[in-house]
């Protein structure tokens, strides 16, 4: 029997990796739709040939890869450009995700989605449950910030741009505040992956 899917998801900056690879460590077989999506526009794919028609071949850098800041700069200042750009590659990552979910040789009862848009697209659909990774807006921008080397009004766009946090807290089966300690965080996923565990009959 195919196992259960569990939705991972959170804001930008909210810890969803560190949470996935801490649910990975007991064993749970999880796919970062983020990766799917590079995947997706990845050269040599009809789908980057179509961005690059669509938005100019200036969308590309010098090796022939997409210029993802280029890209999302564009898409986040115009809705219609995004929403282009999702009607493109959201049914392409769908499919790519669907795939990926279906391990072999795995005994567990469920696997992870990882996605920061699990809400926002149809992706949510495929889930049993879901887990949302919640951390305060300030501490999302600290991090996103350091990691993305982007300036405080772009994180802020994005975020803007995803389901409001209270929203997405109301969604919630289960939730990971990661606005404490690593060790703290661990302790989290372990009860939730017991509780999982015990209801999907392991």
């Amino acid at each position: 029997m195919a196992p259960k899917i569990v939705g991972l998801t959170g804001g930008i900056g909210s810890g969803k990796s560190m949470v996935a690879s801490l649910f990975g460590a007991f064993g749970v077989h999880w796919i970062d739709a983020d990766d799917v999506a590079r995947q997706a526009v990845e050269p040599g794919t009809r789908a980057l040939e179509l961005i690059a028609e669509h938005f100019g071949h200036d969308i590309l850098m010098s090796g022939g890869a997409l210029n993802r800041a280029a890209l999302r700069k564009l898409v986040f200042d115009n809705a219609d450009e995004r929403r282009w750009l999702e009607a493109l590659i959201h049914p392409i990552i769908h499919a790519d995700l669907e795939r990926q979910l279906k391990p072999d040789d795995y005994n567990l009862p469920y696997v992870l989605l990882v996605s920061p848009l699990l809400f926002e697209t149809v992706q949510h659909t495929m889930t049993e449950r879901v887990i949302v990774i919640d951390s305060p807006e300030s501490v999302q921008i600290q991090r996103t910030m350091a990691r993305d080397n982007n300036p405080r009004d772009q994180v802020e766009r994005i975020i803007a741009a995803q389901i409001p946090r209270q929203q997405r807290l109301e969604k919630a089966d289960l939730i990971i505040d990661n606005g404490g300690t690593k060790d703290n965080v661990r302790q989290q996923v372990r009860d939730a992956h017991n509780a999982l565990l015990v209801e999907f009959g392991h």
